[in-house]
């Protein structure tokens, strides 16, 4: 057996398991296992693996400091109270609910990331909507389409921002000129289709009298956390500092300071987050190596170069639908890394790597394999006891991710 084939069998084997996570097995133990297949079929040397995992570095970090601020939120009420803020201001009205949960979604989306929408939000919202007598599903179903449609408006709302430009992430200004528009065009489209969709089934009248629950100490020490790091990422991303350390950083001093207004051990705090959810990213790193030191990248870098001289205009939309049709094979954040090592390599542009993002960031809302968001949005539904099909969200899927797409595409080529 050649080590091409090898290695494509190791690769489609380890996003299966990611995916489909069979015997229940954690994410992490397909991505650890498919580093040790590689080394032991020669396909990398243990350099190639340091040098591989050494390049999520940046990612690693961001995704810690947004698990602690995620995990404080939750202890501290934060998203509760966020949720039952929402409910009040919905006035016994279902579909304004509706409107404000995915405005909801789309601030804690956009500041926190697609994850923390998908992991935190998504019981608050089920507890929320259980309160006021309304059924849960249409409103659960905004937290998983919108942890995708809304996690473009900025650098830190998508881990897969950070993958896909790496050493290339513009300044914030250059950001929100870039994506803003397509950002909002994305949301507005989304919501309009899963309005039209799902209107049916949303009640005229919902309960008026819903408890807001009194933030705590800590609760108040959190959310003004969770308020301060946005500004300091915001501030970051206008200097091109890198994110990753900064939002630990953020992270840390939000957990002692939530800790010791609460006057509780921030090592609750710690041991509740999923340190798995790194060794599986660092898995996946080391796997875009091996596929990059077997010349797997060289050979789509040459036919994203073909592409480029056969269809000069149309290059980036189709690199961008590609990209998202890929997510649903293999999961956003491998498709991210394997799109942002042929980026590099053809040394694209700003307008190809917007469009690659794009595609990277709403292809996920196609199916619930799409992404690590879409998937922990399932498990916190399973935790709820609610069950909603693969089947269910693919057709809804089939209507927004495609139509989402193409309208951020379209507006980004407006201000290319």
């Amino acid at each position: 057996m050649s080590s091409n084939i090898i290695l494509w069998t190791i690769t489609a084997i380890t996003m299966l398991g990611i995916v489909v996570r069979p015997w229940r097995l954690p994410e992490a133990v397909w991505a650890v296992a498919a580093v040790a297949a590689l080394l032991m079929f020669g396909l990398i040397d243990s350099h190639q693996v340091m040098a591989g995992a050494a390049r999520g570095t940046d990612v690693y970090l961001f995704l810690a400091g947004m698990m602690l601020l995620a995990e404080l939120g939750r202890r501290h009420g934060v998203f509760d109270w966020l949720a039952a803020h929402a409910a009040r201001a919905a006035d016994g009205s279902g579909h304004r609910l509706f409107l404000l949960v995915y405005l909801a979604g789309t601030v804690v989306t956009v500041l926190l990331s697609n994850d923390a929408t998908a992991v935190v939000l998504t019981p608050a919202v089920y507890a929320v909507a259980r309160a006021v007598d309304a059924p849960p599903v249409p409103y659960l179903l905004l937290c998983a389409f919108v942890a995708n449609a809304a996690s473009f408006v900025l650098p830190v709302s998508n881990p897969a921002n950070l993958v896909v430009f790496g050493a290339h992430m513009p300044g914030l200004a250059d950001w929100l000129s870039m994506f803003l528009l397509p950002s909002l065009g994305a949301i507005v489209v989304t919501y309009a289709i899963l309005y039209y969709r799902l209107r049916a089934g949303l009640p005229a009248a919902i309960g008026r009298d819903i408890a807001v629950p009194t933030l705590a100490t800590g609760g108040r020490v959190t959310l003004g956390a969770l308020g301060g790091t946005a500004l300091l990422l915001g501030v970051a991303s206008a200097w091109r500092l890198p994110l990753g350390p900064i939002t630990l950083a953020a992270g840390l001093v939000a957990l002692l300071a939530a800790s010791m207004a609460a006057r509780v051990s921030p090592v609750a705090t710690v041991r509740a987050l999923s340190w798995d959810v790194l060794l599986m990213v660092a898995g996946l790193f080391v796997l875009i190596e091996a596929l990059q030191a077997h010349g797997v990248v060289a050979a789509l870098a040459a036919q994203l170069q073909h592409l480029q001289s056969a269809q000069p205009v149309m290059a980036n939309g189709i690199a961008g639908a590609v990209l998202a049709l890929a997510c649903n094979l293999f999961n956003n954040l491998p498709a991210g890394l394997l799109g942002a090592a042929t980026l590099d390599h053809v040394a694209a542009g700003p307008a190809l790597r917007a469009a690659a993002l794009i595609g990277i960031d709403l292809g996920p809302n196609l199916s619930v394999s799409g992404s690590l968001a879409t998937i922990l949005w399932l498990t916190a539904l399973r935790r709820e006891g609610v069950h909603f099909s693969a089947w269910g969200f693919l057709k809804l899927g089939v209507l927004v991710m495609p139509a989402s797409l193409l309208a951020a595409l379209l507006l980004l080529q407006v201000v290319s």
